[in-house]
Parts: C-alpha cells; structure tokens; sequence
C-alpha cells in the first residue's frame, strides 16, 4: 500500500478492510514522511504497533 492510500484509510469515516501480515487490522495514525502507520489488531485493539506502510494490504 502507498503512504496517500493509507492516508485515505485512516481518514475515513468508512471502515475499511486492511490486513497486516494476514490480520484484520485498524490504522490510527500514518506518518508518510516517515514511511509507518500507527495499527491495531481489530481482535486486540489496545495493543498498539509501528509498522512499514508498504507491509499494509487493502482487502478487495
């Protein structure tokens, strides 16, 4: 996923299906000078993590 996409996504009043390494996952915060995104797991939503916007998928 491009940073502008992931932008997009977290800006979004729609919920959209967004999957890290295989989990359904939420993204609070993108960072696209940085290159990373503030996640969480939708089945662990008080664990937070920094991850490679570029490790971010969009589920069709």
């Amino acid at each position: 996923m491009d940073a502008q996409r992931a932008q997009e996504i977290a800006s979004s009043p729609d919920m959209v299906n967004v999957t890290y390494n295989g989990e359904p996952i939420y993204i609070e915060h993108v960072d696209q000078d940085k290159g990373v995104a503030t996640i969480h797991s939708l089945n662990e939503p008080n664990q937070k993590q920094s991850v490679t916007i570029d490790g971010l998928t969009e589920q069709q």
